[in-house]
Parts: C-alpha cells; sequence; structure tokens
C-alpha cells in the first residue's frame, strides 16, 4: 500500500515540470544570490582624507592607512563642507581629519589628536573598521616611538610578542561562514512549501476526499505523501553541498556521512512542517504564505544564520529553540569548519528526530480526526 501511494504522488511530481523547477534551479539561484551577495569581509574601503596640516607627518600617517591594504584612498577634502558631503553622498566610509598642528604636537612630543569619522549605517561593517583603524593609527604611533628612540640613540623596550591564531575559519571570509548556514535555510524554503501544496491541491480538487473513505490509514497517507518530496529535497541538499563545496570551496572537515544522515533527518522535518501547514491552509496560495511566513522567515532571523543567537535578548534566545533551522545550522557549521564528531552533535540530532516524531504524529491524529467524521 505505501510502495502505491509513492509511486502515484512521485509520478505526480514528475509530471509537474514547475514543482521540479522550483526544487532545483531556486536553491541554486538563492545559494548563488547569499554566496556572493551576503559579505561581512571589508578590504577596500574608500577614505578621504581632511588634512589640514600637509607635512611629511600627516602624508606618512594617510600612506599608513593605504598600505594596510584594507583602506583606499578615495579622495583629499578641502574644507568642513567637503567632509559632510563625502560621508552624506557614500562617497567615502571614512573620512580622516588631521589637525593643523599634527607635525608640531608630534615635535614636542605631546599628543596629536587625529579625527575618524566612520559612516556607521552598516553597524557590523563600521564596527570591524573601526577596529581596523584603530590598529593602523596604533602601529603609526608605536613605529614614531621607536624612530624618536632611535634618534635618541635609546634601545627601544623589547615590544609584546603576540602570535594570533584562528581556528576553524583561518582565512576569515564570510563565504565560509554563510554557505553552510545556507543549507538549513534552503531545505527549509522549498520542501515545507511544495509538501503543503500537494495535499492542499488534492483537498481543493477533492480527491483527499477518495483516502478518507479509503482503507489507508492516516499515518500510511502521510508516509506516502512525505517520501517523493523528501527524495526531492535530499537531491536538492545534495546538489546544493556539491555546488557549495565546489564551486565556493567551502573547506569540509567533518564526516560526510553524518553530514548526510542529519540531513536526511532534517529533510523529514521539513516536509513534516509541510504538512503541518496543510492542515492549517486551505488554498494553494494561503499554503505558500504560511510556509514563507511560518518557515522560511524565522529560519533566517531565529537559525543563527546571519545574526549570532547569543548576541539576541534572552527571551529571543529561548525562542529559537522552537524553530529546527536552528539545530540543523549548528550541525552544518560544525561540521563543516570544526570537523567534530557526534559526541558533540547528538543533542541538536535527538532534537531533530523528536521534532520529526511530533510533527509526524500531530499530522497522523489531525488526518484521522478528519477521517472519522
Amino acid at each position: 500500500m505505501l510502495r502505491a501511494l509513492v509511486r502515484k504522488e512521485t509520478i505526480e511530481l514528475l509530471r509537474d515540470p514547475i514543482t521540479l523547477g522550483v526544487a532545483v534551479l531556486l536553491p541554486l539561484l538563492l545559494l548563488f544570490i547569499f554566496g556572493y551577495g551576503i559579505s561581512m569581509d571589508v578590504e577596500d574601503v574608500p577614505i578621504a582624507v581632511y588634512d589640514q596640516d600637509r607635512t611629511p607627518h600627516s602624508e606618512r600617517l594617510v600612506e599608513a592607512f593605504v598600505q594596510s591594504g584594507y583602506f583606499r584612498l578615495q579622495r583629499n577634502l578641502w574644507s568642513p563642507r567637503d567632509v559632510d558631503a563625502a560621508l552624506d553622498g557614500g562617497e567615502a566610509t571614512v573620512v580622516v581629519v588631521i589637525p593643523p598642528q599634527f607635525s608640531r604636537m608630534l615635535a614636542a612630543g605631546r599628543e596629536a589628536p587625529v579625527q575618524l569619522l566612520v559612516d556607521g549605517s552598516f553597524s557590523p561593517t563600521a564596527l570591524i573598521v573601526s577596529n581596523y583603524l584603530a590598529a593602523v593609527v596604533n602601529r603609526f604611533s608605536t613605529e614614531l616611538a621607536e624612530r624618536r628612540l632611535a634618534e635618541l640613540g635609546l634601545a627601544p623596550p623589547p615590544p609584546l610578542q603576540l602570535e594570533t591564531r584562528v581556528w576553524y575559519n583561518a582565512p576569515m571570509k564570510t563565504v565560509n561562514y554563510i554557505v553552510p548556514g545556507l543549507f538549513a535555510v534552503l531545505l527549509m524554503a522549498f520542501p515545507p512549501m511544495l509538501t503543503a501544496l500537494a495535499i492542499v491541491r488534492e483537498r481543493e480538487r477533492g480527491t483527499i476526499e477518495q483516502i478518507y473513505v479509503s482503507p489507508v490509514r492516516p499515518a500510511m497517507f502521510i508516509l506516502g505523501k512525505i517520501i517523493p518530496y523528501a527524495g526531492i529535497a535530499f537531491a536538492e541538499m545534495l546538489l546544493v553541498l556539491a555546488v557549495g563545496t565546489f564551486w565556493f570551496e567551502i573547506p569540509f572537515r567533518g564526516s560526510l556521512a553524518l553530514l548526510l544522515g542529519a540531513s536526511l533527518l532534517y529533510v523529514f522535518v521539513t516536509v513534516g512542517l509541510g504538512v503541518a501547514v496543510s492542515t492549517v491552509a486551505r488554498t494553494q496560495v494561503a499554503a505558500v504564505f504560511l510556509s514563507l511566513v511560518g518557515t522560511l522567515m524565522p529560519s533566517f532571523l531565529f537559525s543563527g544564520f546571519l545574526f549570532p543567537i547569543a548576541t539576541m535578548p534572552y527571551v529571543m534566545q529561548l525562542y529559537t529553540y522552537a524553530f529546527p533551522t536552528r539545530y540543523f545550522n549548528d550541525i552544518s557549521r560544525d561540521l563543516f569548519l570544526k570537523g567534530v564528531g557526534i559526541e558533540y552533535l547528538w543533542g541538536n540530532l535527538a532534537l531533530l528526530a523528536l521534532y520529526a516524531v511530533v510533527l509526524f504524529g500531530a499530522a497522523s491524529l489531525t488526518l484521522k480526526k478528519k477521517v472519522a467524521r
């Protein structure tokens, strides 16, 4: 009986090229859009300089910013009005303001103020840029002090030897962080919607009434609906995994078998959510809307995909536990970047399994009540 239901649903699915196109092409399209479009890497930041000193010292400071590799000199400014125009018009992200007595203050051994005006419209980038600016200024100050001591014939004090090693994402590339998280988001985007549409479509056509009067058990009917779409979703996962690994060259350090097993479990959760949506929606339009609002949007906001959960208010952190995307997002990133084993992931895997069982049981009970009517 189950084989017949799966075969029927698979034939209907294969006869619908639009559904297959949505399942295959749109995830790839979103993968490329997010893979290339979302980046928090800071490089080639345009800066403008309002140098009121115009001395070799001030020119050396500007050169220090450019030679750092993070900043690009966009233009020189000549008045305070130019400063406002450069930031207001988006021509520069940073404006360096050097006072007129800059070199004299340095020569007298006094502190020489330098003003750094940063465009804070996008706060994450502004924070990173501010840290880079501070590092350049500190390095310039250190070199200036060493040069002065050398002129006086004094040896500079031994510097601190700082060794910094970045684990898991040594190049600190945003794409290495974004793409593994996209697997969880993309699988939450389309499988629930397609599953919900398939069931609601049968309800609109009236063919689902045949199931109600047939000897097919509710659990069997739901499995017959879920398995074909779970197969499509799993194939979608393999395709996205291949493109993300080979095209974007994302390092993978974990167990491929563990990732595929976790993906299969997560796939059944996503299509189970589609079944849950179908029990509420009465039209295909409503099914699409509920799928997007109830699954896709929370997966962006409350999974840790874009915003670290630890930075959210405590109440919102508790709220994130209601969404399975959070669990698979952690699994995917930990396997890709850290290469951890099941001893670190079993908690998230258990919660995904519990989620799948609860969804399947709730959908079976809902359908059973409708059959009883």
